[in-house]
């Protein structure tokens, strides 16, 4: 095989823009092995593409006797320069451009098929930007030049061109850069042109000799040309035509779309008169539909359900509302109930039924926002539609054989799952209409079926029905319902045989946790089942999850079966049957049972509870850290904090509402959970002392205490001593984000407390006086510890200012690190930089040695923000940004004045791109707006667009 042509070397950067040159580029671009070197050609040919030599090689690029590549890429040079550089085009080269593209798109119409659509979408370009002044025909023009006889061009190819160019024009305006108010006009234009396109489509399509390919291009011009919102009457007989289309093999997909995006066109509900006319084709598909079903043509079966389903979901109000066409709307809903029902498992034998589900949304909310006459009418008329809809929903959600289940690969399985999902979510909105007739007839049929001897159910159809169920109770409240008793006494019924029944019993029963809180009497006919399925590692999501509900919502009716309880969580823990992420949660589910307990209670239990992990850390402490007994350590602390979390015996998060009666007096004598936490504490400094240099260990016991702090607030005040000291330690040793997270926590709880506050506040001062060491060594390694180390300073300015007023606390220092944060790449860091000056600049007045840093260095800081806004930091962060310029206008007017307009004065600052008087503009808004925050941060929007030269371009759409 002969060897290619080695590449070039790469174009320097200021190599000229000529043919040759652009040659050289393409050819490194596509076939030079050398990844940078095709970098380098590819970002030098994107300059090639926008320089005004562009003009030039372009047309040279398209000579016939050139590579496609290379004709491509001329082409698209001239899209980019008609797009995006229209106005640099003089209004005497139109008439010129025009023909140019004219001639070029008909030499091309029988060569390269990518060349000829770029070609295309430079003229529509072109078109766009010229009607209707400059061009006012333009579409008429397009068609009158193609249909002239040309002897050179064949007149299919001059057919396929012109298509084409009517395809790529409607795509064109809806992707192009047309300010607002030409989009309306050019929008309008192009609307009306249709009378130019839609006689020559339907001509095409009518005509016997038309071949397919051709009738092909016409419906997708069709659909192209639907999405400019043209009154959906004039494209009544295109529509048509493309029902016809539907029962040839090879166009049946391209007239699905047609069909589909005419009908969907969000302007099409006002020609009721001409949807209507729409049902009568639609249902006319019924047989082409069923007879796809029998031969598992799942394509067909496909296509002709999205196009049922786009009718009654775009238009289902409009139909209901003619009120005397009812029959032919509700035969549309059964065709689309067909569609919910077809036969087979998703995802492996249809792909169908999950199109219908939203139009079941849709249809109810229609019918419900009737007024009440109408609205019972429809009711009469729907109720059993949607009861209908639940039998076929359950059956469809229904597992396979566990044979088929077993040859279902793990992609296919996860489709069912998130399908049965979408079920779940329907069922649960189909209850707004049905009501608790819907629960009745559900537990009815679970009745029949478990209590049926003579025929024997599969375990499939108990679990759908069960499904059912704990989709509607999992989000509406079934307190008041009657037949929940009735189902809790099935339950232990069931003959559970295999894991997904088992899973979705569990989850049923956790669905029903907050009823079973109310009717305590029932707890002991499901905990059994749900501690037996504890031991069961398939059944460990469902199982753990249903007993941390169980023991959140029933702590207080849990007393008696507490020691069972724990028994069996402490087995399957050390047996070790549970994922991580499961045994944190059942340590969460033993925290909300041992609340309700007697402090001698809760002792002994987590006295029984914890000790294994404790001798287990014990004997971690003492061997030498590797990868393994890191993990095991991390797990031990991960436990600790998990049951932490949710051991409150003060009841700071019961819903007062339902646990007041039930309410326990507050214990006297200290907090078990800080007894436990003094009693393990030297230990816990041992593994700290061994793993200091270990960020995560390190965050594992500082969770510990986080966790703890937060959910015992006061009560963990006999640990605040020894925590700061072993806190302090760590820091002063190896600073790590979780040590000062830590702090801020502690900040935030004990501020107004004399008693515990004197070693949080010798805490603090340690903490800053450390980060203050490691910002003058250099920071930037460690923007995680700047950033909670602005979030504990903002802390502490919040809760208690007055330790500013420290004689040991250098504030100078601490506002210059804030300023240096300010700079910082990563933007949760400067966020909480900004956060930090926010809370600093309003204490100007109240604490002196604040008001002094700030007068002396208050033109640092301006310096750094307008640093910031002038194009330094991220565009997301401009309203942080803001809130700092507001608060030193308000805080430090009189300095303000002065030193922005010092900073302003600086040649090209704070960007070469914005002119003096738009600084100086900019500099007036912001001293005048000391009252409205949210003004100032559209002034900074404004101004930080124009100076990164992006004012008025697309990328300010979204911002």
């Amino acid at each position: 095989m002969e060897r290619r042509a080695e590449a070039p070397p790469p174009p320097p950067q200021g190599l000229d823009f000529t043919v040759e040159n652009v040659e050289k580029a393409l050819h490194q671009l596509y076939y030079d092995p050398n990844i940078e070197n095709k970098n380098l050609a590819q970002k030098w040919l994107m300059q090639a593409q926008v320089s005004p030599q562009a003009w030039h090689f372009s047309w040279l690029l398209l000579h016939m006797d050139k590579v496609p590549e290379i004709q491509y890429f001329g082409a698209s040079a001239l899209h980019i320069k008609i797009s995006r550089y229209w106005n640099d085009i003089p209004a005497d080269q139109y008439e010129s451009l025009k023909s140019q593209l004219f001639t070029h798109i008909t030499r091309f119409a029988s060569g390269s098929k990518i060349v000829l659509t770029r070609l295309c979408v430079a003229l529509a370009s072109l078109a766009l930007s010229m009607m209707p002044e400059a061009w006012p025909c333009a579409v008429a023009d397009m068609v009158r030049m193609f249909q002239a006889e040309d002897s050179n061009v064949d007149g299919r190819a001059r057919c396929l061109a012109l298509l084409e160019l009517l395809t790529v024009l409607p795509e064109e305006f809806q992707t192009s850069r047309l300010p607002q108010y030409r989009k309306g006009q050019v929008r309008s234009v192009l609307a009306q042109e249709c009378g130019s396109v839609f006689p020559l489509l339907e001509q095409l399509l009518q005509q016997q000799d038309s071949p397919g390919f051709i009738k092909q291009k016409v419906l997708k011009c069709f659909s192209s040309w639907v999405q400019l919102e043209i009154p959906l009457m004039d494209c009544e007989n295109l529509i048509q035509a493309a029902f016809t289309s539907l029962q040839d093999p090879e166009l049946f997909d391209t007239a699905v779309e047609a069909v589909v995006n005419a009908i969907s066109q969000p302007d099409a509900q006002r020609y009721v008169n001409t949807l209507l006319k729409l049902i009568p084709p639609v249902l006319g598909l019924q047989e082409q539909l069923r007879q796809a079903v029998q031969s598992g043509d799942m394509e067909t079966s496909h296509g002709i359900c999205r196009i049922a389903v786009a009718l009654g979901e775009n238009h289902s109000r409009a139909l209901l509302d003619q009120v005397e066409h009812w029959q032919s709307f509700l035969a549309l809903v059964n065709m689309i109930m067909f569609c919910t029902g077809i036969p087979g498992h998703y995802p492996v034998n249809e792909t169908t039924s999950s199109l219908t589900l939203t139009f079941w949304y849709t249809l109810q909310d229609d019918i419900l926002s009737f007024e009440p006459d109408k609205q019972a009418v429809y009711q009469q008329v729907y109720r059993p539609v949607y009861f209908q809809l639940v039998d076929v929903l359950l059956h469809k959600a229904q597992f396979p054989s566990d044979e088929e289940y077993g040859f279902w690969s793990s992609d296919e399985k996860e489709q069912f799952r998130i399908y049965r999902v979408d079920i779940s979510d329907t069922l649960m909105y189909v209850y707004e209409m049905l009501g608790a007739e819907l629960l009745s007839s559900l537990y009815d049929k679970l009745g029949r079926l478990l209590t049926n001897t003579e025929q024997p159910s599969t375990w499939q159809h108990t679990e759908a029905l069960l499904y059912g169920f704990q989709s509607i109770a999992e989000t509406i409240d079934v307190n008041y319902s009657d037949v929940v008793p009735g189902l809790i006494g099935l339950i232990p019924r069931i003959s559970i045989s295999n894991v997904q029944l088992a899973d979705t019993v569990m989850f049923t029963i956790g669905a029903l946790s907050e009823w079973l809180a109310d009717h305590p009497v029932m707890i002991n006919n499901v905990l059994p089942l749900v501690l037996q399925a504890l031991g069961n590692p398939e059944l460990s999501i469902s199982s753990v999850s249903t007993l941390k509900k169980i023991c959140r919502e029933c702590k207080y009716d849990l007393p008696p079966y507490a020691a069972n309880i724990v028994a069996v969580s402490q087995e399957v823990l050390m047996k070790q049957i549970h994922k991580t992420s499961q045994c944190m949660w059942l340590m969460q589910a033993l925290g909300f049972l041992l609340s309700a307990l007697q402090v001698e209670e809760i002792l002994k239990n987590l006295h029984s509870l914890i000790t294994p992990y404790i001798q287990q850390l014990e004997k971690l402490a003492d061997e030498t850290p590797n990868p393994s007994n890191k993990l095991a350590i991390i797990h031990i602390l991960g436990l600790l904090s998990n049951l932490f979390t949710t051991l409150d015996i003060s009841h700071h998060d019961d819903d007062h509402e339902s646990t007041e009666v039930k309410k326990m007096p507050v214990q006297q004598g200290p907090n078990p959970v800080v007894v436990v936490l003094q009693q393990v504490f030297q230990l816990i400094q041992k593994v700290l002392s061994k793993w200091l240099n270990d960020a995560q260990v390190v965050e594992s016991v500082c969770a510990i205490f986080e966790k703890s702090v937060k959910t015992l607030l006061d009560d963990f005040a006999p640990m605040v001593p020894q925590l700061c000291e072993m806190l302090g330690q760590m820091y002063s040793t190896i600073p790590q984000a979780s040590a000062i997270d830590l702090t801020r926590q502690l900040v935030h709880i004990f501020a107004h407390e004399p008693a515990h506050f004197p070693p949080i506040k010798a805490l603090f001062l340690l903490v800053t006086s450390v980060t203050l060491t490691l910002f003058q060594q250099g920071p930037r390694d460690h923007p995680d510890i700047v950033d909670s180390f602005m979030q504990l300073l903002a802390q502490a300015l919040k809760r208690k200012p007055d330790l500013f007023l420290c004689s040991n606390l250098d504030v100078k220092a601490v506002f210059q690190c804030g300023v240096l944060s300010l700079k910082f790449p990563e933007a949760p860091t400067v966020k909480a930089s900004c956060g930090f000056f926010t809370e600093l600049l309003p204490r100007c007045g109240e604490i002196a040695p604040v008001g002094q840093v700030v007068h002396e260095n208050g033109k640092v800081l301006l310096q750094a923000v307008l640093e910031g806004i002038g194009g330094q930091a991220s565009r997301s962060l401009m309203d942080h940004f803001a809130e700092i310029l507001f608060a030193l206008n308000k805080h430090c007017f009189s300095y303000l004045s002065v030193w922005i307009k010092e900073a302003m004065q600086q040649d090209g600052f704070p960007s070469a791109r914005v002119s003096p008087e738009q600084k100086e503009t900019f500099s007036q808004q912001i001293l005048r707006e000391r009252v409205n925050k949210r003004r100032v941060k559209e002034m900074v929007k404004e101004f930080t667009l124009l100076c990164r030269g992006l004012h008025g371009t697309e990328y300010t759409a979204d911002y």
